[in-house]
């Protein structure tokens, strides 16, 4: 019944410079992630409310050697989140945990093989590789599916980077992520000033 929200929120999405122009004038349109390692499970991910993470997200894949990201660049949207699997309440965080317990049993009965979260590089401090959490937030998903009520979207923290200052609980680059599984839930996108 609280899964549902009722207010909109501001999301930012950072990707290569004509992509996003050409996503503004309705020439494109945002297409999901599908990687076995993204965190949120497949869909369009924004950043909440932080348009400096997504731009420093865009300058970080133009770094990158294989990259879709020459020219860093940032579009905004209004999101309705719908029913969100949102793991900042204690309700879904309670049922992500029924769905890793019912997707290990599963995937044992299988025989097969429970993934994991691993990192990328050994610099990398945050596990960044998040196949076990993409398994089991899509076995989520299919749970609510099969209970028809299937999820809009998912919104969690990802406290990433060192902490903040020395013995913080803060860490320099924490921000709440969303993945958008049901694209209607995009109300409008527009360049941000």
């Amino acid at each position: 019944m609280y899964s549902r929200r009722s207010n909109l929120v501001l999301g930012f999405h950072g990707l290569d410079e004509s992509i996003g122009k050409r996503i503004i004038t309705g020439e494109d349109e945002l297409l999901p992630s599908e990687n076995d390692y993204d965190w949120l499970g497949h869909g369009i991910y924004f950043w909440e409310n932080s348009l400096a993470r997504a731009q420093m997200w865009a300058e970080q894949q133009s770094k990158r050697k294989d990259t879709s990201v020459k020219i860093p660049f940032a579009i905004g949207a209004t999101i309705d989140l719908g029913n969100c699997l949102d793991l900042l309440d204690q309700y879904w965080l309670d049922y992500v945990g029924d769905a890793y317990t019912f997707m290990v049993e599963d995937l044992e009965a299988e025989g097969k093989e429970i993934p994991k979260n691993t990192a990328w590089t050994t610099t990398d401090i945050d596990f960044k590789k998040r196949e076990l959490d993409c398994a089991v937030i899509l076995y989520a998903i299919q749970m609510a599916e099969k209970e028809g009520e299937p999820f809009d979207s998912v919104r969690a923290a990802f406290f990433e980077g060192e902490d903040l200052y020395p013995n913080a609980g803060f860490k320099q680059h924490s921000h709440i992520q969303i993945s958008i599984i049901n694209p209607q839930c995009i109300r409008g996108i527009f360049l941000p000033k």
